[in-house]
């Protein structure tokens, strides 16, 4: 998104003259981080999911509760982060109980 930004028509604002960055770019900066530890974050819950998946097809009960129960500790962590909202995870963590049962 930034290099897009800089390979475009208008020249973007470099650093100033003093070598300080205006607030823009600094949000830019913190934006991209972010963003990157979420999907990082988001990739670690879908491949917990796969595994939970995997150990109920195996049909291995205590596989599946083990799993299950760092799926629950990873939804809860991203919410308390702003990772995932609230209703998100409970709406997941209510789906894969069920295919336990």
């Amino acid at each position: 998104m930034a290099e897009e930004k800089k390979a475009g028509g208008a020249p973007a604002a470099e650093k100033k003259k003093n070598g300080r960055q205006t607030s823009a770019q600094k949000r830019d900066k913190q934006s991209l981080k972010a963003r990157l530890r979420n999907r990082s974050f988001k990739a670690t819950v879908t491949t917990a999911v796969r595994s939970f998946e995997d150990a109920v097809a195996k049909g291995d009960k205590a596989v599946m509760k083990e799993r299950l129960s760092a799926l629950y500790s990873l939804m809860d962590k991203g919410v308390k982060t702003g990772r995932y909202k609230q209703n998100k995870a409970a709406r997941t963590k209510s789906r894969l109980t069920v295919k336990i049962a």
